[in-house]
């Protein structure tokens, strides 16, 4: 009922930047937090960054000061400016939201299929 889809990952070099777009679509009512996660080889997932519908945010320390979340709450999309990237930021990166759905009252937890981010040193 709710699709997450993430683009915008790629190849750059060190100090590179990208920036990753997720859109949600299907019968959504309202997005609550909105977010992003990580996934290195061997690694498990862990939080990047979140954002409120209100537009509080949250990072991880390791990408403080070098990537930035936002969204549009009419375009139910959710942005991941990430700026500085260095070899460690290598990750298959997963867009999350919590979702209410046209004919629910509760929300659901909803996640995107993975974008990969390559940084080369």
């Amino acid at each position: 009922q709710v699709q997450l889809v993430e683009s915008g990952g790629g190849l750059v070099q060190a100090g590179g930047s990208l920036r990753l777009s997720c859109a949600a679509s299907g019968s959504i009512f309202t997005i609550n937090i909105m977010g992003w996660y990580r996934q290195a080889p061997g690694k498990q997932r862990e939080l990047v960054a979140t954002i409120t519908s209100r537009g509080s945010t949250n990072y991880a320390d390791s990408v403080k000061g070098r990537f930035t979340i936002s969204r549009d709450n009419a375009k139910n999309t959710v942005y991941l400016q990430m700026n500085s990237l260095k070899p460690e930021d290598t990750a298959v990166y997963y867009c999350n939201a919590d979702v209410r759905i046209q004919t629910s009252w509760i929300f659901e937890n909803y996640w995107g299929q993975g974008t990969q981010v390559t940084v080369s040193s």
